[in-house]
């Protein structure tokens, strides 16, 4: 499965949609869930469609946006809310980002890791 040169093998953290690097059109699989991750309108530049590595750095950078976006709910979420709703409600959504939060640190390390691949880092595995 995987040869002297690191191909085919996936660290941890690696998404579970994408070949491993290395793997015959793993950078097409990857392009794909690159587009998937960011807005929509990504999708009509070219650019990013023809350089894949350029659309990696998209991505990470709109993943971070989002962390901090998360963070910014956290931190002011119960001020920015409580005279709208019920405190409950309020609850509800700072648990609902704190779980974002979560996923996009989860999903932040994916992305980097494909970025990292597509600019020719390949994985060892290990014992």
């Amino acid at each position: 499965m995987s040869d002297r040169t690191g191909d085919g093998v996936a660290p941890p953290g690696w998404p579970t949609q994408v070949l491993p690097p290395g793997v015959p059109g793993w950078e097409g699989i990857a392009a794909k869930w690159l587009l998937d991750l960011c807005p929509p309108d990504f999708r009509a530049y070219t650019g990013l469609r023809r350089h894949v590595v350029v659309l990696a750095r998209f991505a990470v950078l709109h993943v971070e946006a989002m962390q901090a976006a998360a963070r910014r709910g956290l931190a002011e979420g119960r001020t920015s809310l409580k005279d709208l709703v019920d405190e409950d409600v309020v609850e509800r959504a700072i648990a609902t980002w704190s779980l974002e939060e979560a996923r996009l640190v989860a999903l932040r390390r994916s992305v980097g890791l494909v970025e990292e691949a597509l600019r020719g880092r390949r994985f060892r595995a290990r014992l």
